[in-house]
């Protein structure tokens, strides 16, 4: 399943992950140069069969299909409010811009503050349930899981007092 990251800083939305489409040249090229194919068969496939170049568990299409991740490294900033990490389920019915106004309006939402003190963080779990519910409501025909990271630090450290 593949997963995919984007970081909230202020007002900018940074990805840190790429989509590993198997017509992406560079994926393409290391597919083919190890005696693989791909073909399209409603959309672009590994030997036709998974539309994804980079996966766990997928021992069948091995060595096409490999489970070594791109990632990239960055300083974190005082801007930054939340990651969300999620598989292709949720990306492929919803953009990040709307992910990102679900989330702080789950975050602004008055019932945030008040969990308990043992809970800091059940805002972004509850926001992560409501873009998963969201994206299988509208229509998502593959697997939806969401991970909503929250950031900043006044708000945990508030909700954990």
């Amino acid at each position: 399943m593949p997963c995919f990251m984007c970081l909230l800083v202020g007002s900018k939305l940074w990805w840190y992950t790429t989509r590993d489409y198997p017509d992406r040249p560079d994926e393409r090229g290391r597919v083919e140069a190890l005696g693989g194919r791909i073909l399209c068969w409603d959309c672009p496939r590994v030997l036709g069969v998974l539309a994804t170049s980079r996966s766990f568990g997928d021992y069948l299409l091995k060595p096409y299909v490999i489970a070594d991740p791109e990632f990239m490294v960055t300083d974190r900033s005082e801007e930054d409010e939340f990651l969300i990490l999620a598989s292709d389920g949720l990306w492929d019915v919803m953009s990040s811009e709307m992910a990102c106004r679900v989330i702080r309006k789950c975050m602004a939402s008055p019932t945030s503050n008040n969990y308990p003190s043992g809970m800091a963080g059940s805002a972004a779990r509850d926001a992560a349930a409501v873009l998963a519910r969201l994206a299988i409501s509208r229509g998502s025909f593959d697997n939806v899981s969401v991970v909503v990271v929250e950031l900043r630090t006044s708000r945990v450290a508030a909700a954990a007092e």
